[in-house]
């Protein structure tokens, strides 16, 4: 099998390659907070975003598999992260930026993506987790959109890709109220491509990826290409969506946001409602 020179730089994301061309991406190392979930700080957040490139430069990956470590597929964003884009303009910018490139990487990176998910699966990784072109959860998963909870609009992946998964009163259900999805639902809707017992969740991930490993790669990726023209079409809605959710990071509601999640208890926030 072939190095891992090119991805030497990365310190949350733990790479390994497997037969056929299939390369694993697991979320783990530096990103994994106290809860054993890997968190998106501002490590895991930009690696996210850049690794998609990577993969599509890669000669010796046909298949990307991404999973979670540890409790879960992916917690929320680092709350020390979320705290420095409400106080800082600078990290808005910066992060708006990866969060952008998360989505349109994913997108666009030629390589058919295989996400395995299990327990939580919330923030950024949440984005690559529904993005990627085969999503299978184990049926016990809990898929959450957390930015309404947050007191931030539902930006990253959300109004790019839900309504076109599961349909529109489905999606302005589940962002709009935070409710968790169980694999077993996400199925049911159409949010995820399956879902499984979770012991069989990273065996079949693993057949998937190698049938697409084996199948003809140009017929593979111009089908993706194709068919990721539906998303690129909700361009202009997913752009609009990010610049509101960063938006609301410079407002009054994030910060009872975080506090809330700190104290575990549910959030009071103001009524501001007028501002819209």
């Amino acid at each position: 099998m072939s190095d891992l020179a090119c991805y030497a730089h990365y310190r949350s994301l733990r790479l390994q390659r497997h037969p056929h061309g299939v390369l694993e991406v697991v979320m783990s190392g530096e990103g994994m907070n106290r809860s054993n979930l890997a968190a998106a700080d501002a490590d895991m957040h930009r690696e996210l975003a850049d690794i998609w490139r990577d993969i599509d430069r890669d000669p010796a990956t046909r298949v990307a598999i991404i999973r979670g470590e540890g409790k879960g597929f992916s917690a929320g964003g680092d709350l020390g992260l979320v705290e420095q884009m409400a106080e800082h303009f600078e990290v808005r910018a910066r992060v708006w930026r990866e969060a952008r490139d998360l989505v349109y990487n994913v997108i666009n990176c030629s390589k058919p993506i295989v996400s395995a998910m299990h327990g939580p699966a919330v923030g950024a990784g949440l984005v690559a987790g529904l993005l990627a072109d085969v999503s299978i959860a184990a049926n016990d998963a809990r898929i959450i959109d957390g930015h309404t909870r947050l007191g931030v609009a539902a930006g990253d992946h959300a109004a790019i890709v839900w309504p076109l998964l599961c349909g529109m009163a489905k999606a302005k259900y589940y962002l709009l109220l935070c409710e968790a999805v169980s694999g077993v639902e996400a199925e049911r809707i159409g949010l995820v491509s399956l879902a499984v017992d979770e012991q069989a969740l990273l065996p079949k991930a693993f057949e998937v990826a190698t049938r697409l490993a084996q199948g003809s790669q140009t017929a593979i990726r111009w089908t993706k290409y194709a068919l990721n023209n539906w998303l690129r079409m909700a361009g202009p809605t997913f752009d609009a969506s990010l610049a509101l959710e960063f938006m609301g990071f410079s407002g009054p509601d994030v910060h009872e946001g975080i506090r809330s999640l700190r104290e575990r208890r549910a959030p009071e926030f103001p009524d501001n409602g007028d501002a819209f």
